[in-house]
């Protein structure tokens, strides 16, 4: 038999003498489901939060290697959070209407994120989805859709936004809330959105769960036209039958979330095939795009890539993003999938896809379980060995004479990895080709010569965050709403001008959410923000305060906070609080349950005031102007932890020239 060897791959000449499990690729019976594309979610909550902060050129650079075509993870769709100023998985997102009368569609950091996109991709598909709502919203119930004629507004004011100021289109509209859905509130947005010209704006619902939503969409004409898609999160790479009959598309549009090592890798290669395999989803979207928030927030390293140290410059281009490439970077939305897909004899997957213009892109996985997990759900045992297929291309792809050929070896034995490397190109006989296929592989095969693993030199290195910062917040044009390294986890912090106090306190920061929101998880009852090194023990930090709610009215300046995100309710630390009505009080935990101290201070509303902390070992001291108010509080935990500034409760008030020495 003769043949042309290759590193893992075998050119079959002769077909009968090759004792291999035999894969045929056809369009001879017609096509299967149109591709619409892989994604990344930035949000749900806040876990894109340090990459604004980056520097130039590596900010440009981890923006590329997400959205530039033919370069890295190349993303056909971006899916942003419309925020809703709570906490809603790592921090809070600001709303673009805090209250009923506000718009401001400037605010955070997703406009920008998705113009960038679009520089990069002018074709990317952009999602929207709300994770929570400001409270005016529910109008005092924790539950949006009771009003949802003000809810349908909301959502739509926010897409014609996104239009009128930042010139950009929103594709597709996403209905979620964890506990349920509403029918009516579906109804009412389709007719809203269409009254508001925007009737190519197509919903997402429930962007949960399959179930109920699919029976309803069966049982119901009016709701099934509303609908363009069921979205499913974390659907173990199956669908449901009812999910099938209701013959609409099908994606699972927040899926992975899963720690970005190269398992991480493999569990985002096996579900990238499976979910159409299995499932008959024609779109993934990874939670998270880009993991850039604090490393000690709730899933840590849960996106494509890491970029969470923008003190330092320093990213990490993870395997996930190579492995996304193996499919973005030859194939497009509006592609069709082959129904000649499945599963290889030996384990593992292999999709096939065409334009329709001749072109033919086969991406095999052989994950092995173990290589594979994701972070839910809970993953069958399966085998996967070593094996040799042969693939045959018949119909129109019969003539096709050469591939060329990209392949990611995972090397989990061997420890020598190699990620998205071009081989020699694969000529086909007869429309015959094999592989020799080993274990923890991911294979594109395709007809297009377009494709590179991009790069650039190195970033810097990882570096912790400077012991000595300070900020003044004198930013006269901030082009951002939030203050650098500052991550929101209860409230929303944003840069202000402060134009009844044109002194030295002129440009401050502002806690402004002043009612508690809807949202999905248990915000804390005071509001929150953290910032710096979770490794910090022993420290000194200064903040000047203005309370601006007389007698109830409090802020707090803490260190050693220990907890945030999902977890902030139960945040523990050393808090020292300041009231207007002439009171402090220093509390171990944010709840202010355990107190280490309190007594009179004489301070009030309405005038600034300097507060000074400082950690050291298992004591605790505090200043106030200067003055000793505090002194010798133990300490016994937490042992380290971010330092962090925040409010008695949902309020306004203002911080101004922090400034932190941290020793260790």
């Amino acid at each position: 038999m003769g043949s042309r060897l290759l590193p893992g791959l075998l050119v079959v000449i002769s077909l009968p003498l090759c004792f291999c499990q035999a894969y045929y690729l056809s369009d001879k019976a017609g096509l299967g489901r149109v591709f619409d594309g892989i994604g990344g979610l930035s949000g749900g909550g806040a876990t894109s939060r340090l990459l604004v902060n980056y520097a130039e050129p590596y900010r440009s650079q981890i923006l590329d290697y997400l959205f530039k075509p033919n370069f890295g993870a190349s993303l056909h769709i971006l899916k942003v959070e419309i925020g809703g100023d709570a906490q809603s998985t790592d921090g809070t997102e600001p709303s673009h209407m805090h209250y009923e009368a506000d718009e401001n569609y400037f605010r955070g950091y997703e406009w920008w994120l998705m113009k960038e996109a679009k520089k990069r991709n002018p074709n990317i598909t952009l999602i929207g989805l709300p994770w929570a709502f400001p409270g005016w919203v529910g109008h005092g119930n924790d539950w949006p859709y009771d009003f949802p004629d003000i809810t349908a507004a909301y959502v739509v004011n926010w897409i014609i936004g996104a239009k009128q100021y930042h010139d950009l289109d929103i594709q597709y509209i996403g209905i979620w809330n964890e506990r349920s859905f509403d029918i009516k509130y579906i109804k009412l947005l389709r007719y809203t959105l269409d009254k508001s010209g925007l009737e190519e704006v197509k919903i997402i619902a429930s962007d949960s769960l399959w179930q109920p939503i699919t029976r309803s969409l069966l049982l119901d004409a009016e709701l099934h036209r509303a609908v363009d898609i069921i979205g499913a999160h974390y659907p173990g790479t199956n669908t449901v039958m009812e999910a099938l009959e209701t013959r609409k598309t099908l994606w699972s549009t927040e899926d992975y979330s899963t720690f970005n090592d190269d398992v991480g890798g493999g569990c985002w290669a096996r579900i990238l095939n499976q979910n159409y395999v299995n499932g008959f989803m024609t779109a993934t979207i990874s939670w998270n795009l880009v993991a850039s928030y604090y490393d000690n927030l709730p899933f840590s390293r849960d996106g494509l890539m890491t970029a969470e140290e923008p003190w330092s410059g320093n990213y990490v281009v993870e395997s996930p993003i190579w492995i996304t490439a193996h499919h973005t970077q030859f194939t497009q939305p509006g592609w069709t999938y082959l129904q000649t897909v499945g599963h290889l004899a030996q384990g593992g997957s292999y999709v096939a896809l065409t334009d329709g213009k001749g072109n033919l892109t086969i991406v095999i996985e052989t994950m092995t379980h173990d290589h594979s997990v994701c972070i839910r759900p809970p993953l069958p045992a399966f085998n996967v060995t070593s094996q040799t297929a042969m693939f045959q291309l018949e119909g129109s792809f019969a003539s096709i004479s050469e591939v060329q050929v990209w392949r990611s070896h995972f090397g989990f034995k061997s420890k020598k990895p190699s990620f998205f490397e071009r081989l020699t190109p694969l000529k086909l006989v007869d429309g015959f080709f094999s592989l020799h296929l080993m274990e923890d592989e991911v294979y594109t095969l395709t007809t297009l010569k377009v494709g590179q693993k991009g790069s650039y030199p190195s970033p810097p290195a990882s570096s912790p965050f400077p012991k000595v910062y300070k900020d003044d917040f004198n930013v006269r044009h901030p082009s951002f709403s939030e203050a650098p390294y500052f991550a929101d986890q209860t409230g929303v912090f944003e840069y202000f001008m402060n134009l009844s106090d044109p002194g030295p306190h002129l440009y401050t920061l502002r806690q402004v959410i002043t009612e508690r929101p809807v949202t999905w998880v248990a915000d804390a009852d005071q509001t929150i923000s953290v910032i710096g090194d979770y490794q910090w023990q022993n420290l000194t930090v200064t903040c000047d305060v203005f309370m601006e709610t007389a007698t109830t009215g409090g802020v707090f300046l803490a260190a050693r906070v220990d907890r945030g995100g999902l977890a902030v309710r139960s945040t523990r630390g050393v808090f020292f609080w300041l009231f207007a009505d002439g009171t402090y009080r220093v509390t171990n935990d944010l709840a202010g349950q355990t107190v280490l101290a309190e007594g009179e201070s004489g301070t009030r509303a309405y005038r600034w005031y300097t507060l000074t902390l400082t950690v050291q070992g298992q004591y605790a001291s505090g200043q106030l102007n200067g003055y000793q108010l505090w002194s010798n509080a133990v300490v016994l935990t937490p042992k380290n932890g971010w330092v962090a500034i925040g409010t008695r409760s949902f309020e306004s008030n203002q911080f101004d020239n922090i400034a932190i020495v941290a020793k260790g």
